[in-house]
């Protein structure tokens, strides 16, 4: 199977190659982009990884990730900022880097509950202070803070945003060019609005990234490896992409997968299982222009 030219490979599906290998196996696959992510990057410095992606041939369709915004004002929260400032500087070099049609996406998950508290309405204020603060600066650099709703369970330590019409609401005072939000289906496909959501996303403009896998059951004890190849697990994948697809949004389709098994596999071969998924679960193409 031929893999579908909206297809990118996240680097978090093939966790352990390095940046050198992550693009070399998804470039020989015949896959046309990849989504990045920070620490891979750091691991080799800024100007050597946009040399290395702009030699790959691939389109940077995101840059994962920013975000963690829910300190109160201090110390903690001002590196964060300053953290965030220069992801902003990575994803305009990396986008810069990547073939053309790459998109220049900073991916933001908000952070969860600061040590003590249980005032998760105060951490999602401070999530769009932060974001206004830096807007300013995302938009002169020509990027795209993309707000990730991250699943319910996930609320208290990794994202006080939990659904696509809170990831929207903190958007809506800023330009779509420069706020966005990510649709991810393992983390809204059990909201019963987010169709709705996603059909507000479109009339904003603000699908900035769709992510796909699936969301397996029983849980493991690391909830974070809870995510699965298309069609292993629960996610209505032909409703969500066609709301998407009906909104308009034309750019790469990421699969983002966290799953110790699939990690320890053979990255090469990880890409071609999720270039057959990809093609046998996605239904690209189904809604009329």
């Amino acid at each position: 199977m031929s893999p579908d030219p909206r297809l990118s490979i996240n680097q978090a599906t093939i966790k352990y190659a390095s940046l050198a290998d992550a693009l070399r196996v998804t470039a020989d696959a015949g896959v046309g982009a990849i989504g990045l992510w920070r620490e891979p990057i750091a691991e080799v410095g800024l100007a050597p990884a946009t040399r290395m992606v702009a030699d790959s041939g691939l389109r940077v369709s995101s840059l994962c990730r920013g975000g963690f915004f829910t300190a109160v004002e201090g110390e903690e929260r001002r590196a964060a900022l300053e953290t965030n400032r220069r992801a902003i500087e990575e994803t305009a070099a990396l986008a810069a880097a990547g073939a053309p049609g790459s998109a220049a996406v900073l991916v933001l998950v908000a952070g969860g509950l600061p040590a003590g508290s249980t005032d998760i309405a105060g951490a999602r204020a401070r999530v769009a202070d932060a974001i206004a603060e830096l807007e300013p600066e995302a938009r002169a650099a020509g990027v795209t803070l993309a707000i990730e709703p991250l699943h319910p369970m996930y609320a208290a330590d990794r994202a006080v945003v939990s659904t696509l019409g809170q990831a929207l609401d903190i958007a809506e005072p800023f330009p779509a060019e420069s706020v966005g939000v990510v649709v991810d289906t393992f983390h809204i496909w059990w909201d019963p609005e987010v169709l709705g959501q996603i059909a507000r996303a479109g009339v904003e403009g603000r699908i900035a990234s769709y992510q796909v896998c699936d969301f397996l059951t029983p849980i493991p004890a690391d909830a974070l490896l809870a995510r699965g190849m298309m069609g292993d697990g629960h996610v209505d994948f032909g409703s969500l992409t066609r709301a998407v697809e009906a909104t308009g949004y034309a750019g790469d389709i990421e699969v983002e997968i966290f799953n110790a098994e699939i990690w320890a596999a053979d990255p090469a071969s990880v890409v071609q299982r999720t270039v057959r998924a990809f093609g046998e679960h996605i239904p690209l193409g189904s809604v009329p222009v």
